[in-house]
């Protein structure tokens, strides 16, 4: 249990009465995002089977106000050579829970989500929730922490690679010019690659309609809000595709 300010970050494990309460947290992911296979089949099983590395931060009323998820898995085991995956964040996912089921023993936790209530925003409560997620792994014997990031500011341009944006720097510091890869490099990580494949969404045409108002008529690319790169749709057969690509960080405790 750490105290920052106004602001106490225990573990689930800790403090297992605060479970309801995140889950019913406020939070700002597009509905779309929720509907990944591999999130929809791991996400609760985090927090059932492994509360010990899940954060969960409240304000002095008690409030949740923030949350962050992550996983032991083995980067450099399981015929694993130490390379992270192109898959990302649904990838280190399966090989998380792969791992748990058959005994590997990890060398690495990775990232999985961080999110703070959008009242909450703004207020450098993300980057106290990545040092608390840093200090976590730390305690637990681990070496690094590996993160499959969403970069924040993205989905303003969906049309730009990520392999140009996640590379892009300010000229006054020097720093990454996507706020949520500025945090994690101020912490300390280091961008490594980006996760071409990080995520993927396929749906039918009439689910993308329901989830964005927007109409999936025309065969091609469609600008979504809230995406990082646009979803491909293909209406003669009904359905869309959303492969989301994130952007490793590396941070070595």
């Amino acid at each position: 249990m750490t105290a920052q300010d106004d602001l106490t970050i225990t573990t689930l494990a800790e403090r297992p009465e605060l479970l309801e309460a995140m889950w019913g947290m406020a939070d700002t992911w597009p509905v779309y995002v929720q509907h990944d296979a591999v999130a929809w089949s791991f996400m609760g099983r985090i927090a059932a089977e492994l509360p010990e590395y899940v954060l969960v931060a409240t304000d002095p009323a008690g409030a949740v106000v923030a949350k962050g998820f992550s996983v032991p898995f083995a980067l450099r085991g399981a015929g694993r050579d130490g390379e992270l995956p192109d898959r990302g964040w649904d990838r280190v996912l399966q090989w998380a829970f792969a791992d748990r089921r058959h005994g590997v023993v990890p060398d690495t936790v990775s990232a999985i989500e961080i999110s703070v209530v959008p009242e909450a925003q703004g207020r450098g409560l993300s980057g106290r929730m990545l040092g608390a997620m840093r200090e976590n792994a730390r305690a637990k014997g681990f070496g690094e922490v590996v993160a499959p990031v969403r970069p924040s500011a993205k989905h303003r341009e969906p049309a730009a690679p990520m392999s140009e944006y996640a590379y892009r720097v300010r000229e006054s510091d020097g720093l990454p010019h996507d706020p949520w890869l500025r945090v994690h490099v101020r912490a300390g990580g280091t961008v490594v690659k980006v996760a071409a494949a990080s995520m993927t969404v396929s749906a039918s045409t009439a689910e993308w309609r329901g989830w964005t108002g927007l109409p999936f008529d025309e065969a091609g690319p469609v600008e979504v809000p809230g995406a990082l790169v646009p979803v491909h749709c293909e209406p003669e057969r009904g359905y869309a595709v959303y492969v989301e690509p994130n952007v490793w960080v590396r941070h070595v405790l």
